[in-house]
C-alpha cells in the first residue's frame, strides 16, 4: 500500500496504528510539507475503533485507538524537525477531535473526518498550553472542500481563514482514467450468495419512487433512517429496530426513482445481510 502512494507523490500517515506484538508504527505518523514557504506538518490519526468496526481478520495485526498521548509526542517530533504550524488530518469524528484538541499542546487544527459534519467554520479550542486548536469537520460524498488558510508572520499564527467550499460536480471536467475505471467496474459481473449478475444493472434497478424527501443528516433523525427500521421491524415482525447515525448516503428527491444503488449506498455495511 505505501509504494503504491508513494509512487504517486502522496504520503500515507497515521500515527496511532502499531503492530500488535511490538507496537511499533505501521506508518509514518506525519509529514512535513513546505506550503508558501512556511513549514506544516500533517499528521495522521486513522479511526480508532477500526478492529470494532470492521472484521478482526483485516487488521489482525494491527492496534489503534485514540492514543492523545502519542499524539503530543508526535506533535513535539514534528515541532523539533522544524514544524511551523502542525495540523491533523483526523478519522476520529467530530467529537473525540474536540476532546483532543484540548488534551494536546502544540496542535493548530484538527480537520477532522468519520462524522461527517458539515461545519461553516471550525470550532476553536482552548489547548493546555493556552493556544488555539481548530476543529473542523467537511462533510460526506465529496459535497464539500473544507479550506483552511493561516496568516503566518515573524514566526506565530496571526489570522485564520475557513471557507467550506462546495463541490457542483456537474460543472468539472471528469477524469478519463478514472471515469474508465469505474465504468469497467461497474459493468463487472459478480456473483453473491450463488447469484450472478451484472452489478450495473443490479445498482440502476428502480425499486420504487420516493413520495418524500429521503435523506440522512443527523444522529437522530434522517428519513432513509426512519425507512430503514420500519423496514427491519416489517421484514422481521420486530417491536423495535434500531439505525446508526451514520450521516452519509445520497440524498432522494421526492419524485425521484428509488434505485437498488440507493439502497446499497445507505446500507453498505452489514445491513445487505437482512
Amino acid at each position: 500500500v505505501n509504494g503504491d502512494f508513494a509512487d504517486a507523490g502522496i504520503d500515507f500517515v497515521a500515527q496511532n496504528v502499531r503492530d500488535v506484538d511490538w507496537g511499533d508504527r505501521i506508518f509514518k505518523p506525519y509529514v512535513i510539507r513546505e506550503m508558501n514557504g512556511v513549514n506544516v506538518a500533517v499528521v495522521g490519526q486513522a479511526f480508532p475503533y477500526t478492529p470494532i468496526a470492521n472484521p478482526r481478520w483485516m487488521v489482525e495485526q494491527w492496534s489503534f485507538g485514540i492514543r492523545p498521548d502519542d499524539m503530543q509526542e508526535t506533535v513535539n517530533d514534528a515541532r523539533a524537525e522544524g514544524a511551523e504550524i502542525v495540523v491533523a488530518l483526523s478519522h476520529n469524528g467530530m467529537d473525540v477531535d474536540i476532546k483532543m484538541a484540548g488534551m494536546v499542546e502544540g496542535l493548530d487544527a484538527i480537520m477532522g473526518g468519520h462524522t461527517h459534519d458539515a461545519v461553516p467554520q471550525p470550532l476553536p479550542v482552548e489547548r493546555p498550553d493556552g493556544g488555539t486548536c481548530l476543529v473542523t469537520n467537511a462533510g460526506s460524498n465529496a459535497k464539500y472542500v473544507g479550506v483552511l488558510d493561516f496568516d503566518f508572520r515573524d514566526g506565530k499564527i496571526k489570522d485564520w481563514e475557513y471557507r467550506l467550499v462546495p463541490v457542483f460536480s456537474n460543472l468539472l471536467d471528469e477524469d478519463p482514467g478514472m471515469a474508465s475505471f469505474i465504468h469497467n467496474m461497474r459493468n463487472s459481473e459478480v456473483t453473491w450468495k450463488g447469484e450472478t449478475f451484472n452489478m450495473e444493472e443490479k445498482l440502476s434497478e428502480e425499486l420504487t419512487v420516493a413520495e418524500d424527501l429521503m435523506f440522512r443528516r443527523s444522529n437522530f433523525q434522517g428519513t432513509f433512517d426512519q425507512l430503514i427500521c420500519d423496514a427491519l421491524m416489517d421484514y422481521n415482525d420486530a417491536e423495535i429496530a434500531f439505525s446508526p447515525g451514520f450521516r452519509w448516503g445520497t440524498t432522494v428527491l421526492p419524485g425521484m426513482p428509488i434505485t437498488f444503488e440507493h439502497v446499497m449506498d445507505q446500507t453498505g455495511l452489514t445491513y445487505p445481510e437482512m
